[in-house]
């Protein structure tokens, strides 16, 4: 059952994914165009396209607490993502962020750092039933989520990741399908410098893949992959804040 439920939720998310690129693409709003690293000008509709794919193809994938789980974690991860892409500012670094907020200022960067940690720890509230393993969950959702943005840095980093990650995940738990599919459905657009997953796209995929990680860990798995992603951030933040990427 578990392998049809993967098969599934492979093709779910990838077609949702598709089907929601295509209907933004008809829409053209200057708000969701950058430029990119190469200076060509792109669409962010990959983002919001990969949250929905993301979320429904962990639809079929998963049950319970653990379908809740992912479907909170994925949307208010996407969320938080696509209003920092459209109101993102300046501010490099989660220091810069938080200083801003200790002067009544709350930033982009506030709102992503504050909303994906609440919703990880939601997530891992559903997804465990001990107070340390609920804490330990909710880190490696919300660290994968941030972890997955933080090495979209060129075209197709980010959904490469997530399928080098995804991928042997599910020979462990069919809920990797989600992202796995919903990644590989804007892959092609992505390295071609059409699109970009943005925020958005970033912070959903790794959220929904943080959940399936945190799904079939225990206690030892999850503070290793806790220690891990704490670290990646605290290395990631410094990293940004030199060479002026944003977080």
């Amino acid at each position: 059952m578990s392998g049809f439920s993967r098969a599934v939720g492979l093709a779910v998310a990838a077609g949702a994914t598709r089907a929601a690129y295509a209907v933004l693409r008809r829409r053209r709003d200057e708000r969701w165009e950058r430029r990119n690293y190469a200076g060509r000008t792109v669409d962010l509709y990959a983002g919001p396209a990969t949250t929905v794919g993301a979320v429904l193809g962990a639809l079929p994938t998963a049950r319970g607490r653990e379908r809740g789980a992912a479907v909170v974690a994925g949307l208010a991860a996407g969320m938080c993502g696509a209003y920092d892409d459209v109101r993102g500012d300046h501010r490099r670094g989660f220091r810069a962020h938080l200083g801003a907020l200790g002067d009544g200022e709350v930033t982009s960067g506030a709102v992503k750092l504050f909303g994906i940690g609440a919703a990880g720890l939601v997530a891992g509230a559903l997804l465990k039933e001990r107070p340390a393993d609920k804490v330990l969950a909710g880190v490696v959702v919300a660290g994968t989520a941030h972890f997955v943005n933080l090495v979209d840095v060129r075209p197709g980093r980010a959904a490469l990741a997530v399928l080098a990650l995804g991928a042997p995940g599910l020979l462990r738990g069919p809920l990797a399908a989600a992202p796995v599919g919903a990644a590989a459905a804007v892959l092609a657009d992505d390295l071609g410098e059409r699109t970009m997953l943005g925020d958005a796209g970033a912070h959903a995929l790794g959220a929904v893949l943080g959940t399936a990680v945190a799904a079939v860990n225990g206690r030892p798995g999850l503070a290793l992959h806790a220690a891990g992603l704490v670290a990646a951030a605290v290395c990631g933040d410094t990293v940004s804040r030199l060479a002026g990427s944003p977080v």
